[in-house]
């Protein structure tokens, strides 16, 4: 496997560098992919004449960059990722209502994900409607899809790609007990308090229980 320096992390802290070693030991063999730190705006590249690897990009040291991008990139089929970012259409900040829309529409999934893999790392996760100039925040249809999306894959099961991940996350950050997850998961402090009790209730269901 190609090696790939903490150096591509500014301001890095271990926790994410292990993130992101973690994802690359697991994917490197099975599909050319590397996820890498230290961009300016997240971008997913297909391999070229010049690049060997798949190569997921994510915000400069941004620990929800990295799930967010690896939570798409497990959502894309195999002929999205010969795309440059999945070939989706997407629009900058100050996006419209019927923008934003459509935003959503297409973030369900990946939130989702990034929620379950955010458990499985202990870290905190905030929905995100990535509109700050039109100050936008999420709508309520869109955080109630999420939730749904999130109970469905405990409950019926996570895509393989996505399982693997999880369940490496789950057992490379379990230096904390998890009843001592489960009461962190009670704090203000760890998640936005109109969502405590679904990552309680997402931390309770079954899928977590067996990791």
């Amino acid at each position: 496997m190609t090696a790939f320096s903490s150096t591509l992390f500014p301001s890095n802290t271990a926790k994410l560098e292990l993130l992101v070693s973690t994802f690359n030991s697991l994917m490197f063999d099975a599909y050319n992919t590397v996820l890498i730190g230290g961009a300016k705006e997240p971008l997913y590249q297909p391999c070229d004449e010049t690049n060997f690897e798949h190569r997921i990009f994510f915000t400069r040291d941004y620990f929800s960059s990295a799930l967010h991008e690896m939570a798409h990139w497990c959502v894309a089929g195999e002929s999205r990722r010969l795309r440059e970012d999945y070939g989706y259409w997407y629009a900058p900040d100050g996006r419209s209502i019927s923008q934003q829309n459509l935003f959503e529409s297409v973030e369900v999934k990946p939130q989702a994900l990034e929620w379950i893999f955010s458990v499985a790392c202990n870290v905190r996760f905030s929905v995100s409607a990535d509109n700050l100039e039109s100050e936008m925040g999420p709508s309520t249809s869109f955080v109630n899809s999420i939730i749904q999306q999130a109970r469905f894959y405990c409950e019926y099961g996570l895509p393989h790609r996505a399982k693997l991940l999880a369940d490496a996350f789950s057992q490379v950050f379990s230096s904390e007990s998890l009843s001592l997850k489960k009461s962190s998961l009670k704090s203000s402090e760890m998640i936005d308090s109109e969502t405590t009790y679904l990552y309680r209730e997402i931390y309770n269901a079954d899928y977590f229980n067996k990791v």
